[in-house]
């Protein structure tokens, strides 16, 4: 259910460590057996070594030996409907099938769902690096 994701996403946001922006973020990513990660965005001073929740929620499912998943919640601390920036939709690209359901969190019991392929379309992949390295031949 969307609204358990949401809620895990929220929970997170907790854990956010955001002394620059001061703009919390909160991702719930879940497995297709069930299981739930969750990341939160950690900034650094230089801001390019800072690490956004979905790819912090991607890691840490990878790293327990997940790679097939099926839904991702984002939230952020003003519910303002968050989706993933373009780099973490090129991450979930990586590891997620084009219809992995992405729930935004709008407040209250409001989510707007997109799929990921919507999100990030015609995107990078080893398919198409394969193309075009086979056109350069």
């Amino acid at each position: 259910m969307p609204e358990s994701l949401v809620t895990r996403a929220r929970e997170i946001l907790e854990q956010a460590h955001v002394p620059y922006s001061e703009y919390r973020v909160g991702a719930a990513l879940r497995t297709v057996d069930g299981e739930v990660f969750v990341g939160c965005n950690i900034e650094n001073a230089n801001y390019s070594n800072s690490l956004h929740a979905e790819e912090v929620a991607v890691a840490e499912a990878i790293k327990n030996g997940h790679r097939e998943f099926d839904r991702l919640a984002v939230t952020s601390g003003a519910r303002d409907g968050v989706t993933p920036c373009g780099m973490c939709r090129q991450t979930l690209a990586e590891f997620c099938d084009e219809d992995l359901v992405v729930v935004c969190d709008e407040g209250g019991e409001e989510t707007t769902e997109y799929t990921l392929g919507e999100l990030l379309p015609n995107t990078i992949s080893l398919d198409t690096l394969e193309a075009a390295e086979a056109k350069r031949e």
